[in-house]
């Protein structure tokens, strides 16, 4: 369609990579490892404390409506900090994406532009279908 390129742009293109052996590169499981190290703990404390605000909703009306000031209360504090750490999670995560990942993906895609990334780099048993196919010819 619109976003296609013409046939003649894409004629001297390298074959489709095998995703299969990409997965299973040491450079992709580093990559895997540093962005799940980084999400999961994270949105695991943010669900706690997501959890942590309905609940006290929910049971502790007289803590979540004591008043701070004038009309503003514990819960309407709490809430908007809801606001304030899903905004400030995403700052935190586009940084570490920014400095740890996108360079590290970044680097795996151009060894799979250049054809870099072979089977001996993968881990053992990782890619046995590729292998049993290759020894058959």
């Amino acid at each position: 369609m619109g976003n296609d390129a013409p046939r003649d742009a894409r004629a001297g293109t390298a074959p489709h990579p095998d995703f299969q052996l990409v997965q299973a590169s040491d450079e992709f499981r580093a990559l895997r490892a540093s962005h799940r190290s980084f999400v999961f703990p994270i949105a695991g404390a943010f669900l706690l404390w997501y959890f942590l605000y309905v609940l006290l909703a929910d049971y502790a009306h007289d803590f979540m409506s004591i008043r701070l000031a004038g009309s503003i209360t514990v819960g309407l504090v709490l809430g908007l900090a809801q606001f304030v750490t899903t905004f400030g999670i995403t700052a935190w995560y586009v940084h570490h994406a920014n400095k740890k990942l996108d360079p590290a993906a970044e680097a795996i895609r151009g060894e799979i532009e250049r054809g870099e990334l072979e089977p001996g780099e993968a881990s053992p048993g990782a890619h046995a279908a590729g292998r049993e196919e290759e020894s058959t010819r």
